[in-house]
């Protein structure tokens, strides 16, 4: 398998993720807030950040998708890079609020690594295309 489509099926994995994550804390965030490390479930009308959320992690999983589908690799990567942040804030969230340790860096912080990682295979990728030379036609 090329550095190429390892990346994409990476890439791609990567995005369905952060879609289903989304669509997750939309639809049902109840069920889904117990696995995410934090201690208690948000008092009074607490619930509606859990629905901000998902609907940035389904808004970075439409980016994601974009980028796959008009095959703009490059910046794919950056933003892999960028997204990266978002789980790795949620990391440091989890551990200020005296959640689970377990989670926060197995969950959050793995997930902020696999991102970054594929970030910078794709930048990788695109860095040694743009080192070829072209193609020269016969």
């Amino acid at each position: 398998m090329t550095l190429k489509k390892a990346n994409t099926v990476l890439a791609t994995l990567v995005t369905l993720f952060v879609l289903y994550l989304g669509l997750s804390f939309i639809l049902a965030p109840g069920a889904v807030t117990p696995g995410v490390g934090l201690p208690t479930w948000p008092a009074g009308d607490g619930g509606g950040f859990l629905t901000m959320k998902g609907i940035r992690e389904f808004s970075m999983g439409l980016v994601l998708g974009i980028l796959l589908i008009t095959r703009h690799r490059r910046a794919l990567g950056w933003v892999l890079l960028m997204e990266a942040v978002a789980p790795f804030a949620d990391m440091i969230n989890v551990f200020a609020h005296h959640g689970s340790t377990a989670a926060a860096l197995g969950i959050h912080g793995l997930t902020a690594a696999l991102i970054a990682v594929t970030g910078l295979l794709v930048l990788r990728e695109t860095s040694v295309a743009r080192r070829l030379p072209a193609a020269v036609p016969a």
